[in-house]
């Protein structure tokens, strides 16, 4: 199998004329400016053994029911815990920390948090809070450090009164940590004394003990995470980076440092804001054109609930609204989200028929209306949040609707007096997108087709399968009629669809929605897949679970496949939420040898191992380089990328939807500046310049 490949390296789709650019950025990989939208393997086969037996035979007994002790159970399903053990989980391992110093800020006790990558991967968290309890807990019988780091739980974040507001609502942060990592130590300053306790694999192994004295207050955590769960324990500094900048927006006054210890790869960065989601908001629109130049900022505090918005509009035409709960990402939103949207529609349109900006034969603006380019942070703090388990994806507390609803109402009604011509600009914008929406929901309607078995509506090129339920179906949007022609020919009929595009399809960064929605291959992909787009999007109605990608591994068709990500992103970012897209991996080589034995490579360095193999010196062994899925007869294009016994897919997974749009205006949008700026602070990562 080849390695995994990285989108955080794709190409970022410049003018089109950049080839050079483009060829430059194809093969970065791990380049510091993370692209967030990461693929990882799929490793689901069909099984065409019939199904599993899942009788269990024998008598059913007390003996057979396990007691997991301790944090085994935190070992035996880490991913219950930490979502999973690739990369993402062992990043997930310093939020975890790192949540526990900003709950003491947010409750008013630390100002600064130091961040390190120690030189064998393993982790230190440093801050100047209280410092975990050394005392003992009484129920417990031992001290209150070593309860939060050995029991689930366990912590100041119950009602206690230890914490107002805390984003660890459920008290298994350091428990987690703690349980999957081979060794951790902590540090207590506190009482004028050092305090040390190590634990191995969640077990302490050397209790609470005096071991100096201090002048300060604050808690250090070395960790070192556990080979034997994660599938890597390489930390990616420009993952940290970019969450610990994203808790200092969020977090106003802290100093958060991350420094890289490992030899080589020294380097330090400090994140202060005072201005705090302000300057959050301006950093959204960096990259892009703010249509007004002042920041919308309110905050206030309502039936107990902490509330603070910023906003700002921009020329474009993407949403990038982002919300948080006590510094905890919401990308479901929630509540607070829903408070914002009716308030926010609602004050605009009373501001608009007020001063005779909407007239009397106009309807009132919608809210994707006044949402076309606005860029806006919205976050609250509340003591007792709900969420919807302990991934923290959507919040449920009904007061804080009324209560961001009622904040923002005082806030954006002041601000739009006080700025009549910003306020004029955002109601024009919207009346601007109003009128395009009407025009795009024209356009929409030949894209849509009437049931999901009525193929007649169906784009003509699309050669679909037979089979009716979208669990087993899945259709691979093609490069080129060529490689069209190949796949429709090596598919299995019954479950695999095939949709060909010409050329590539139009960079939704840079294009009026209006003229999107008018494009032949962005229909065909709409009108094939079922579920509408933006706000009429319906996850129900896909028609296929697995969207794949197959392009040419080339310059050109990396750009395909970002151009393709992108209107994904933009106008069906479920599809990636949801896991529904992936990236077909075809070999690079075709190595045969005596006209007898075949082998695939799939990365230059398994060509060399294969190499090594057959025999570099032996004339009987011959190479080929595929430049496009068109030079491969049906025969191998299913071999090597279709069928689900040998193929490599990889899925496409959004992990940070802020910094996935960051990224997205900074390599598909107008602003050149930023890109070329990116290319010359990535070209030192290119190892294979494909010419």
């Amino acid at each position: 199998m080849s390695d995994q490949e990285n989108l955080k390296g794709m190409d970022p789709a410049m003018d089109q004329a950049d080839l050079e650019a483009r060829a430059l950025l194809e093969s970065v990989k791990n380049s510091p400016d993370q692209m967030d939208l990461s693929a990882s393997e799929d490793y689901h086969h069909e099984s065409t053994e019939g199904a599993a037996d899942l009788t269990v035979t024998g008598e059913y007994t007390a003996n057979q029911i396990q007691i997991l002790e301790g944090l085994e159970a935190v070992r035996r399903r880490p991913g219950m815990y930490i979502g999973s053990t690739s990369s993402s989980g062992l990043h997930h391992l310093v939020y975890e920390i790192v949540d526990n110093s900003v709950d003491e800020a947010l409750a008013g006790y630390c100002t600064r948090i130091d961040v390190a990558i120690n030189e064998d991967n393993s982790i230190t968290v440093k801050d100047n809070g209280r410092g975990i309890p050394v005392d003992i807990q009484p129920q417990a019988g031992i001290s209150g450090v070593e309860v939060v780091y050995t029991v689930l739980h366990a912590g100041g974040k119950f009602g206690g009164g230890g914490y107002k507001v805390s984003g660890g609502l459920h008290g298994v942060g350091a428990s987690v940590v703690n349980a999957l990592s081979y060794h951790v130590t902590v540090q207590v300053h506190s009482g004028g004394k050092v305090h040390e306790i190590t634990f191995e694999r969640g077990k302490t192994v050397s209790p609470l003990q005096v071991v100096g004295t201090t002048d300060h207050t604050g808690t250090t955590v070395t960790f070192h995470p556990d080979p034997e769960i994660f599938e890597t324990t390489v930390y990616d500094y420009d993952i940290l980076s970019h969450r610990l900048q994203e808790t200092a927006f969020l977090t106003r006054g802290i100093t958060i440092t991350l420094t890289d210890n490992r030899p080589g790869q020294e380097q330090n960065v400090t994140y202060h804001y005072e201005g705090g989601i302000r300057e959050f908001v301006a950093h959204i629109n960096e990259n892009k054109d703010p249509v007004y130049d002042k920041i919308m900022y309110c905050e206030g505090m309502k039936d107990d609930v902490y509330v603070e918005v910023a906003l700002q509009h921009n020329s474009g035409y993407s949403d990038s609204t982002y919300t948080y709960v006590n510094n905890v990402t919401t990308p479901e939103g929630g509540t607070h989200l829903e408070g914002f949207r009716t308030a926010f529609t609602r004050i605009l349109n009373d501001y608009g028929r007020k001063n005779n900006l909407i007239k009397e034969k106009e309807s009132n603006l919608s809210g994707e209306d006044v949402r076309e380019g606005l860029a806006c942070v919205i976050s609250v703090k509340i003591s007792e949040p709900q969420f919807e388990g302990q991934t923290k994806q959507k919040l449920g507390n009904s007061e804080a609707r009324a209560a961001v609803a009622a904040v923002l109402t005082d806030g954006l009604t002041f601000f739009l007096e006080q700025n009549p011509a910003i306020a004029k600009t955002i109601i024009n914008k919207s009346l601007l997108a109003s009128h395009a929406r009407e025009a795009a929901r024209k356009a929409r309607e030949t894209t849509r087709r009437k049931t999901a078995l009525e193929s007649s509506t169906l784009p003509g090129k699309l050669a679909d399968c037979s089979d009716r339920d979208p669990r087993n179906c899945e259709i691979y949007i093609v490069e080129g009629d060529s490689a069209g022609g190949s796949a429709k020919n090596a598919r299995t009929r019954t479950t695999q669809a095939i949709l060909p595009l010409r050329g590539k399809i139009l960079n939704v960064e840079k294009a009026n929605p209006h003229h999107i929605l008018e494009n032949a291959e962005i229909q065909a992909m709409i009108t094939a897949f079922g579920t509408g787009i933006l706000d009429e999007f319906n996850i129900d109605k896909l028609r296929y679970h697995k969207i794949i990608i197959m392009t040419d591994a080339d310059v050109d068709g990396a750009h395909i496949r970002t151009l393709m990500l992108t209107f994904f992103f933009r106008f069906m970012p479920r599809l990636i939420e949801e896991g529904k897209v992936y990236i077909a991996q075809p070999p690079l080589f075709r190595v045969e040898k005596a006209k007898k034995e075949i082998y695939y490579a799939y990365s230059d360095a398994e060509l060399s191992e294969i190499m090594d193999k057959v025999g570099r010196e032996d004339n009987s062994v011959e190479v080929q380089r595929y430049k496009g899925l068109g030079e491969m007869d049906a025969g191998q294009l299913w071999e090597t990328t279709m069928d689900p016994a040998n193929r490599i897919l990889l899925r496409v997974e959004l992990e940070d939807a802020a910094a996935a749009d960051a990224i997205f205006t900074m390599l598909m949008g107008d602003k050149v500046e930023p890109r070329r700026e990116f290319i010359e602070k990535n070209a030192k990562y290119v190892t294979n310049l494909d010419a």
